[in-house]
């Protein structure tokens, strides 16, 4: 048989898991990268321990359905090389820019395409639930931290106010008579909501049937630690507040916390149990005359696997080739000319921006009419550290003398353009601060860390984006925010031209 009609010769059974077990190994060879970093988050992140049962457990719910899976029609699907074209870019971009999360989610989604490339669409459909399960497997999560923090702490205060304690409140910090309390990044409740959402998915699968009780018990399943986080921190607070600070205030704050979530987890299953499914209950798919026989289709033979194959290994065949180091200039950020109306001015303030890995720095202080505006630039290059990056922080959640209870999007009018921004207030007991801070990136100003960072990724594409800066302005903060905002929206607005030149004048040399 020549090699031509190899390649369309009707693909069997066997010859198609053959082919499957082939792809999914090459994959992960392939993208070896990013199967390595997820496993090395696993092995140092306890929220995300329970990635190492998850390829297990899939198999585990795939072999459940063993009986069923005979009866399925197998059917290669052209669709799926598109799929695997858009999977592979999304995960190019994701590796130039260094969004771990997105290259994971991609490697996820190629796997569910090449089960589809080479089983079809009916395969797909009947094991939805144990494919959908691996996106466990991807450790993400931590940009729903601030918002639960804010939450945990609003349930709180307004819990320990019904209670008649009173309550002063400033974002996640919150003080009582008995002490000073903060919602930190391990009381926000996501370890709660990521090791209910694990266990509730795996109790749906197991003791239902019917697609609709599974999703409203996993629903269930992720409110119900929300609440139970917040109700967590109202009872340590209590409980500190009446034992005068002695309990819940040091590890036994920690184990008071993770025996209530086992006692929320154990009533959450008791009243899934009330409306569980006896195995077989729902309706199982129609038997033909050639029931427990499998279907097979010989569209494509062995020829859309192969070019399945091909397409898979260009893209990180590509992205090597985009990562390979290229010379650059240095990046040099000399000081901005004063702006009519202001002067320069001396340091007004100990507090400075963390940006890890930054190429060059540069700070100014601007002052008009006695009240003063620092400039804080960070800039970096193709050789440096990472722009856009949840380490690159205004305040250390922990730090010993600042903190920063308030930080919210805002967009601004500046220089006749809309902008966003990211607007902060940092404080000590001696002073506090308005700070604006965004990026600049291949010469956009952009504040949404997503938009950020496939403004990064095109630019790479295009042969640009060598160079890219942070942002940051910060002004004193007394009475007024309306006044310190103005300060800021006219120096901003007086240095965007100037600092568009200099941040694209490396790019020019």
């Amino acid at each position: 048989m020549s090699r031509v009609a190899w390649l369309f010769r009707p693909l069997s059974p066997r010859a198609r898991l053959s082919w499957l077990a082939v792809l999914l190994s090459m994959l992960i060879v392939a993208l070896w990268p990013t199967v390595a970093g997820m496993v090395e988050i696993w092995t140092r992140s306890e929220t995300f321990t329970h990635g190492f049962l998850v390829v297990p457990t899939a198999l585990f719910m795939i072999w459940r359905e063993r009986a069923a899976l005979p009866r399925v029609a197998l059917r290669s699907e052209p669709l799926a090389l598109l799929l695997i074209v858009a999977g592979g870019l999304v995960w190019l971009l994701a590796r130039l820019v260094e969004v771990a999360v997105i290259e994971q989610l991609a490697l996820v989604g190629l796997c569910w395409t090449l089960v589809g490339l080479v089983l079809g669409r009916a395969m797909l459909r009947r094991l939805v639930f144990p494919l959908a399960f691996l996106l466990f497997a991807v450790p993400m999560g931590e940009g729903l931290i601030y918002p639960l923090m804010e939450f945990t702490a609003a349930f709180t205060v307004n819990l320990l106010r019904l209670t008649g304690i009173p309550v002063f409140w400033d974002g996640t910090f919150f003080s009582i008579p008995s002490g000073d309390w903060s919602v930190v990044e391990g009381c926000s409740g996501v370890r709660y909501l990521i090791a209910s959402l694990f266990l509730g998915v795996i109790y749906a699968y197991l003791s239902y049937r019917s697609p609709w009780r599974r999703l409203a018990f996993i629903v269930l399943a992720a409110v119900v630690p929300l609440l139970a986080n917040g109700l967590r921190a109202y009872l340590i607070v209590l409980i500190a507040h009446l034992s005068d600070m002695r309990l819940a205030v040091g590890v036994d704050h920690l184990i008071y916390g993770w025996v209530f979530f086992g006692l929320v987890m154990f009533v959450l299953f008791l009243v899934g149990g009330l409306w569980r499914e006896p195995p077989g209950l729902a309706s199982e798919p129609p038997r033909s005359a050639s029931a427990g026989r499998r279907v097979a289709s010989a569209q494509g033979g062995h020829a859309l696997p192969a070019l399945g194959l091909v397409l898979l290994l260009a893209w990180p065949a590509l992205a090597a080739d985009l990562e390979r180091p290229r010379p650059i200039a240095p990046l040099v950020l000399a000081p901005l000319s004063v702006p009519p109306g202001w002067t320069t001015g001396p340091h007004f303030t100990e507090w400075r921006p963390t940006y890890l890995g930054a190429s060059a720095t540069l700070e100014q202080v601007f002052v008009r009419e006695g009240e003063s505006v620092g400039l804080y630039l960070a800039g970096y290059d193709a050789t440096g550290g990472e722009l856009v990056n949840s380490q690159n922080l205004l305040v250390a959640q922990k730090h010993p003398r600042w903190r920063m209870p308030h930080q919210a999007p805002r967009r601004e009018v500046l220089a006749g353009a809309s902008q966003g921004l990211i607007e902060s207030r940092v404080q000590t007991p001696e002073q506090t601060l308005l700070v604006w801070h965004w990026y600049w990136i291949d010469g956009h100003h952009l504040a949404n860390d997503y938009l950020a960072k496939l403004h990064e990724a095109l630019a790479l594409l295009l042969g640009r984006g060598q160079y890219e800066a942070g942002v940051v302005l910060h002004t004193p903060l007394v009475l007024d925010p309306e006044r310190a905002r103005a300060r800021l929206r006219d120096l901003a607005e007086a240095l965007r031209p100037a600092l568009d030149t200099l941040l694209e004048a490396p790019q020019t040399r």
